[in-house]
């Protein structure tokens, strides 16, 4: 009572603050980072090594598996390590124990990585390390093209010249560019003009290695100058490596040109992309945890005008499946939704009180309670995203819960004929407990968020601290600003049931006698109301006992439809966007590749009208390896690739396509396999990097014998009602020739098992790994990689690989380049070659190997389509159940978001548990009783049987947002059934009524508020739970979740309530009899 006394004495006091909640919180809200979803701050590194040309098996074995027991034991707070192994390339992610200093664990790991390099293969580089995030996302695609550019200097440009322009820009973040060929000096051996000279590849790489050095001159100090001496110890045009001597014979040089071309040239090409069916390359656009999807592709977009002006003729930017338009759609979703709902709020208030003043005065505390919220929000480093949004858009409702309870004894009070500064007191007197209660228990009733962990503790907590912030804002603002703007507009409206002085009657406006007719029209149709709601009460009071009955008989069969609802983690977004995997027969060369992905997007553009058509691009092969720790992809060879299909604005239903797609492809295209992978950030983010929403993983050290189960069980769920998609990722049958080397011959020809595999690598992938070599390019001062390398065409068959020169022991040595010798005049000898020590056979081995905590495992992967996640994982466990004992040291789990949704209902179930307990832990301090606080509670089983009826009735799943619905609905329930049992116990103190008729009374008094309540929060909901706009669906399942909730909380408190009551409380309430048996001791009577 003392903040209401405060507030009418101290009215400028209170205008102070309000203007000060306007000026800071608009502050806080302009300077907040705006996103789709809460930053995911779970910690994880990302460890990638690149070494071309090795096997994903020897990566596996030599190089991934070393590195994860190695970081098992000496990195701190390590909760899993996950790894893929394709060939050349090994990527592991390190997923580290909540609260772990990410910055110590970067160190650890880059210590360790750096001792095991001895361990590692001979010339391997350190690996790359970058710390990972969920939320790093591509949030858009820079994509560049011309029409007259070549690929490799589309490359070459965005590699150095873009991406050091975009990474001035806060928050964001790219990897190299996506397609395109790697720009490098190509020095092409001729293996037939080395054999003809009897010279190897070795020879070639110790030659350039001995004439492109960086090694200073010096000064020289000549008369009284001093010098900088220059020394061309490297080339300084491409056309000068071609006049590298390489040795002399019979007097003359061999050159570098005599044996290789030599050109400015580009690595071979393992990755192509295509924009609308044409070559590009593209950037992708990566945002940091903490930044703004708006800011960050505002920013880029900013940005191309200056790089465009600077950027080769012909060259073409443009900025594709730009992520933040989907943002920016939902967000300003939700914002409608919270402006239509205010209005809708507002306009009821008007309705029930019949006074625009009230209307004023309730309404002006939503906007100071939200910039409160968004001050809080902003002082706990949250962000404007569609959860915290969500959260103050259904928290509107019960914003106003407050001020109308307030507002709405202050006219009961009046009606009584108190002057108006009284019933302002007395009816802030009256409702002071049951609003503390209520705010208390809407609070406490988010608790639960605190026992979430993973991706769903990062999205809901912020839900829930907007609306505690709100709530809590909302309570102050009705003992403070309610009351005083009461008092400021209220004296100049009539009380309501006292006559019109003549005065009043004649300065009336038409407007006001149009106002006062529809109050008096309400007034008649809200009597008639009351009257069947008091005859509907007397009727449950006569017969408690089968009142009781049918309300357990409902929540009963209301409880039966848990099999109904089904179950998902997140609700499905349809945001325009298809992610199409294509997998050719493994082995298929990237050019075949590109033929097949021309005849598939052919079939795309017949399925999807053009009208509805915005782009389609492809990215076929493997990117750099360096892009793999950004950007998770399923491409593990040349004969995959990954079709992002991007649909215009007012599209069908992207699902109809989708299923269309999956009907003709496979028909169309025999021996290749299509899937759909998540496309949208919202399932990206979710997914966690995961291309399904379902994992199930099968674990077993022996690959082969764990492919039979793998396809036992693909087979398997197939079969299951709404799973799609279903594959094994894993690919084991990868072509693979098998060279094996005769060790003793090649020890009689003075050959070592090194020499044979360096000559090897050297013609194969190039001599960038055991002898790298620069060119540094004076026009635009950038390095390039000198290869030197057999050209693709030169080894197109097993002879000519076994034509692939080999060097001898002392050609071998020459690759140390502290040791290579000067070309000298020698004699031309014979060369040996692969076929004098090896034979080659045909073989197969695993394209990619993937890991689990280092063990192996194998992913079968499937979508769901038409039914409930939770439905679908429980028809696979039965799949899984049904394949039998499984062989020893094999085991299979599931993974995905089924995992995860499982634990979160687990935390949520048992942290909603724990908040009923502490609500009614609550109330029973503060009315001093236990019995008051089970009469309550008798309203939350209707509210979860109204919540089950309709998430049923809406074909809504029980999903993560439905169940924070669901906690709000309790939480509201609890409220208004406070406000029923405290108006009861006071009348039984004040009049002495026995127990059946002060709950009559109380029903009948309270039922305006606690229908004022339930229709502000269904009012509030109706936009949301409507669901329309872009990401509209997103928070449908919350809003209908509330309101169904609060469909059977308001009539178990109306009717069942009651009747518990007039059982139950039998005696007077707890805490009259605790004072006066307190007072009767103290004055000795006791």
């Amino acid at each position: 009572m003392w903040i209401v006394r405060l507030a009418l004495r101290r009215p400028f006091t209170i205008a102070v603050m309000a203007l000060l909640i306007l000026v800071l919180g608009t502050l806080s809200l302009t300077r907040m980072v705006v996103d789709i979803f809460p930053a995911i701050d779970i910690p994880v590194v990302a460890v990638v090594c690149s070494y071309p040309g090795l096997s994903a098996e020897d990566m596996e074995r030599r190089v991934v598996l070393i590195s994860e027991r190695a970081y098992s034991t000496t990195v701190n707070g390590i909760e899993r390590v996950e790894s893929q192994s394709i060939p050349g390339v090994g990527v592991m992610k390190v997923y580290f124990q909540p609260g772990t200093e990410i910055g110590a664990a970067i160190a650890q790991i880059g210590a360790v990585s750096s001792t095991l390099l001895r361990l590692a293969p001979p010339g391997m580089q350190p690996p790359a390390i970058i710390q990972f995030n969920a939320s790093n996302v591509p949030v858009a695609q820079l994509t560049a093209s011309s029409r007259t550019l070549p690929e490799q200097q589309i490359f070459d440009y965005g590699l150095n010249f873009i991406r050091v322009r975009l990474f001035t820009i806060p928050g964001l973040s790219t990897p190299a560019p996506f397609g395109g060929k790697a720009r490098q000096v190509s020095i092409d051996i001729d293996p037939q003009a080395l054999a003809a000279k009897g010279l190897s590849p070795a020879d070639v790489v110790a030659a350039l290695q001995a004439s492109n050095v960086i090694v200073p001159a010096g000064q020289a100090r000549v008369g009284g100058t001093e010098y900088n001496v220059l020394l061309n110890s490297s080339p300084t045009s491409v056309a000068e490596f071609a006049r590298i001597p390489l040795r002399v014979v019979a007097g003359a040089p061999v050159l570098l040109g005599d044996v290789a071309r030599v050109a400015d040239g580009y690595a071979v090409q393992t990755n192509i992309v295509r924009v609308n069916g044409k070559r590009a390359t593209y950037l992708a656009i990566l945002k940091h945890a903490d930044a703004s999807t708006l800011a960050v592709v505002d920013a880029t977009r900013e940005a191309l005008p200056s790089i465009e002006a600077v950027a080769p003729q012909g060259l073409e930017l443009k900025i594709d499946f730009d992520q933040s338009l989907f943002v920016r759609a939902a967000i300003s979703g939700v914002v409608r939704e919270a402006i239509l709902a205010s209005i809708l709020v507002s306009l009821m208030i008007f309705v029930f009180l019949g006074s625009w003043r009230s209307m004023v005065i309730v309404s002006t505390s939503i906007p100071l309670a939200i910039f409160t919220a968004f001050l809080g929000l902003k002082f706990t480093d949250q962000t404007i995203n569609i959860m915290t949004l969500g959260g103050l858009a259904l928290a509107i409702g019960m914003l106003v819960d407050d001020a109308t309870v307030a507002i709405e004894n202050i006219h009961r009070n009046r009606a009584l004929g108190k002057p108006l500064t009284v019933a302002i007191l007395d009816g802030a007197r009256q409702v002071a407990i049951p609003a503390i209660v209520a705010t208390l228990s809407i609070c406490i009733v988010f608790f639960p968020v605190v026992l979430l962990y993973g991706p769903a503790k990062y999205l809901f907590t912020p839900l829930a601290l907007a609306v505690v912030f709100a709530m809590l804002a909302s309570y102050v603002l009705s003992r403070t600003l309610v009351p005083l703007l009461a008092r400021m507009l209220l004296p100049g409206e009539p009380v309501e049931g006292s006559a019109a002085t003549p005065e009043h009657e004649a300065v009336r406006s038409a407007l006001a006698r149009l106002g006062a007719a529809f109050n008096r029209k309400r007034d008649e149709v809200w009597g008639r109301f009351q009257a069947v709601y008091g005859r509907a009460l007397e009727t449950v009071l006569a017969h408690r006992r089968f009142t009781l009955v049918t309300a357990l008989v409902l929540v009963l069969s209301g409880a039966g439809l848990f099999g109904v609802v089904g179950t998902d983690f997140f609700p499905t977004v349809d945001a325009g966007l298809m992610k199409l995997h294509v997998r050719a027969p493994p082995g298929t060369r990237i050019e075949q590749t590109e033929q097949l992905v021309e005849a598939v997007e052919q079939q795309i553009r017949q399925v999807i009208p053009p009208e509805e058509l915005e782009t389609i691009n492809d990215m076929i092969g493997v990117p750099t390896f360096y892009n793999l720790a950004f950007v998770p992809t399923d491409n593990i060879g040349e004969m995959d690739a990954e079709i992002l299909i991007a649909l215009k604005r007012h599209h069908r239903p992207t699902a109809r396509y989708m299923r269309k797609l999956r009907a003709t492809l496979p028909a169309g295209f025999l021996g290749s396999s299509f899937y759909f992978q998540p496309a949208d950030i919202v399932t990206q983010v979710l997914n966690f990097g995961v291309s399904a929403p379902v994992d199930v993983q099968i674990e077993g050290a022996d690959l082969r014998r764990s492919y039979e189960t793998a396809r036992r069980l693909r087979d398997a769920m197939r079969t299951v009602p709404g799973a799609v998609d279903v594959h094994i990722a894993q690919v084991l049958d990868y072509p693979a020739l098998r060279i094996q080397v005769d060790r003793v011959r090649a020890a009689q020809l003075g050959l070592s098992q090194r020499d044979v595999a360096n000559s090897m690598l050297i013609s194969l992938s190039s001599s960038g790994l055991v002898a790298p070599s620069f060119f540094l390019n004076p026009l635009n001062n950038v390095n390039y990689s000198v290869a030197v390398q057999t050209p693709i065409v030169r080894v197109a068959s097993v002879p000519s690989l076994l034509a692939t020169p080999l060097s001898t022991a002392t050609g071998g040595q020459l690759l140390d380049p502290g040791s290579a010798p000067t070309p000298a005049a020698q004699p031309e000898a014979p060369a040996l070659t692969l076929g004098n020590v090896a034979s080659v056979s045909p073989g197969a081995s695993p394209g990619i190997v993937s890991h689990y905590t280092v063990q192996r495992i194998l992913d079968v992967a499937a979508g769901v389509e038409g039914r409930d996640l939770g439905s679908v994982v429980g028809d696979i466990r039965g799949r899984i159940r049904a394949l039998g004992p499984l062989p020893a040291g094999m085991r299979i789990t599931v993974r995905g978001q089924g995992e995860v949704m499982t634990q979160s209902f687990r935390s949520l179930a048992l942290g909603l548990i724990l908040a009923i307990v502490l609500v009614y832990c609550l109330m029973v301090v503060l009315f001093q009783s236990w019995l008051d606080p089970f009469i309550i509670m008798a309203a939350v089983p209707g509210a979860l049987v109204g919540i089950l009826w309709m998430l049923a009735l809406t074909g809504t799943t029980l999903n993560v947002e439905s169940l924070m619905g669901s906690i709000m609905a309790v939480g509201i329930a609890v409220s208004n059934s406070i406000l029923l049992v405290s108006f009861a116990n006071d009348r039984r103190v004040e009049t002495g009524v026995e127990a059946r008729a002060a709950a009559r009374e109380a029903g009948l008094t309270r039922l305006r508020p606690v229908l004022m309540t339930a229709l502000a929060m269904v009012l509030g909901m109706i936009p949301m739970a409507l669901g329309f706009g872009e990401g509209g669906e997103q928070n449908a399942p919350l809003g209908r979740a509330v309101i169904g909730g609060l469909a059977g909380a308001t009539l178990a408190t109306l009717l069942v309530v009651p009747v518990v009551y007039s059982l139950i409380r039998t005696k007077e309430p707890t805490s009259h009899l605790l004072d006066e048996r307190f007072l009767a001791e103290e004055r000795g009577e006791g």
